[in-house]
């Protein structure tokens, strides 16, 4: 009797009854799967629409909320790479107090620095997230349809979007938006390209190949910004001494350079504008001409002029404007006469508005998420060209505060450095695994 009592199913453990699962709108998975599609929708949207950016970054915030270990995130803001942009935001929020200019434009200059704060939601969500790469893929879909688009506005000007005073080639925004995405997907497929042809997968290889080749010939044929022509050589240059052999870099970079001599022997488009370089420089300093490189000249030297005046804290958030209304003189056909509130160079509207100290803020951000990307790996290259395409271009404009550039720069860098620290924080994991065994 016992024996048999033993064995009935009454006796038996019985497993704890399975807990119901949560709501959907409760999982925390299922806002960080939301999250990820956002952010790929994010990238999706950046080469056509300003707007959609700001309405499906102001969500990805409201879906990444659920989702964050509060206690963790506090922890990373601690980190260079979320405490310095965070600083220039801060610095621009306080360079409020002492400036001269309307509140109104006081405040409006603080909106341009406020896309930074997004950097460390991004650093904390994607170091935990798997489907970082969602985000560059969608970018790179996006940035093909606009090149396959800008050919066809080519041929039929009649289908942009941009009116009477639409460049030729370019369906939306501007041409040197166009160049920065085509500019930045060109060198960054290389290195895949690259990496495949050594795995032996020839003919992925060659597609990717093309790609890059197709935007390129869009550069060349289409329209190019002198942005672009000048800081995308600089960049191939950084690949090939960092992934190819000695041998390979001269053989590559010679091939480089033939090819775009045989690229701007071929193209009108390309010759009028390396040729506007002279063409305008003489202009301005010969006859005093307004012309695009004169303006920055004056704007430059009128800028370390306004520097000099307050080197330390600067004349304050949305100062430019009013300094350079204060010093224009002359008829308007003049460059001297020119007004305008960004000086198109980074540091000089930095510098200008929060003088030495936001300078050097600034170039700390720069050096810490250039720091953040020296491993191996195509995140890692992804990111490094992110931020140096932001570095160099910002000689010529104010690329980290633009609207579609300093997206460029937030979402990239954001992006990749979370899937950076991520892929450090494993590999840190194994090691101590391995030497806890050994």
């Amino acid at each position: 009797m016992n024996a048999d009592a033993a064995k009935s199913p009454a006796n038996q453990p019985v497993d704890p009854p399975a807990s119901p699962p949560l709501p959907l709108w409760r999982d925390p998975a299922a806002w960080a799967k939301a999250a990820d599609i956002l952010a790929a929708l994010i990238a999706l949207s950046l080469p056509w629409s300003t707007s959609l950016v700001g309405i499906f970054s102001i969500i990805w915030l409201a879906a990444v909320a659920p989702t964050l270990d509060f206690r963790l995130f506090l922890q990373s803001l601690k980190r260079p790479i979320s405490a310095l942009p965070i600083a220039l935001f801060v610095l621009a929020l306080v360079g409020t107090l002492w400036s001269g200019a309307s509140w109104g434009a006081r405040l409006y200059a603080v909106g341009p620095v406020a896309k930074l704060l997004v950097m460390p939601f991004l650093f904390h969500h994607f170091e935990r997230s798997t489907r970082g790469m969602w985000v560059f893929v969608a970018f790179l879909i996006s940035c093909v349809l606009l090149m396959m688009m800008s050919w066809l506005v080519l041929i039929y000007p009649g289908l942009t979007l941009k009116g009477d005073d639409a460049y030729r080639g370019i369906f939306v925004k501007n041409y040197i938006d166009q160049s920065q995405e085509f500019a930045l997907c060109a060198v960054v497929l290389a290195y895949p390209v690259v990496a495949l042809l050594r795995e032996g997968r020839t003919w992925l290889a060659l597609l990717l190949l093309a790609v890059a080749a197709s935007f390129v010939a869009n550069m060349a044929f289409v329209i190019v910004s002198r942005t672009a022509l000048v800081t995308m050589p600089v960049m191939l240059a950084v690949f090939a001494l960092m992934h190819l052999r000695a041998r390979t870099s001269a053989t590559v970079m010679s091939a480089a350079i033939v090819l775009g001599a045989l690229a701007w022997l071929a193209s009108p488009q390309l010759q009028a504008t390396t040729e506007r370089f002279t063409r305008e420089y003489r202009a301005y300093r010969e006859f005093n001409q307004v012309t695009s490189i004169g303006l920055r000249l004056e704007y430059w030297e009128k800028s370390l002029r306004f520097f000099a005046e307050a080197p330390i804290l600067g004349h304050g958030t949305g100062s430019t404007l009013g300094l350079f209304e204060a010093a224009a003189s002359g008829p308007a056909t003049q460059v001297q006469s020119q007004v305008i509130g960004n000086p198109h160079n980074q540091t000089l509207n930095v510098a200008v508005q929060w003088g030495a100290v936001g300078v050097v803020i600034l170039y700390a951000m720069w050096l810490v998420h250039l720091l953040l990307f020296r491993g191996e790996g195509l995140v890692a290259w992804i990111g490094l060209m992110v931020v140096l395409q932001n570095f160099f271009t910002s000689l010529f404009n104010s690329h980290l505060f633009d609207f579609h550039e300093g997206w460029m720069y937030v979402l990239g860098v954001g992006v990749t450095g979370g899937m950076a620290l991520r892929a450090g924080a494993g590999a840190a994991a194994e090691a101590s695994a391995a030497l806890s065994k050994s």
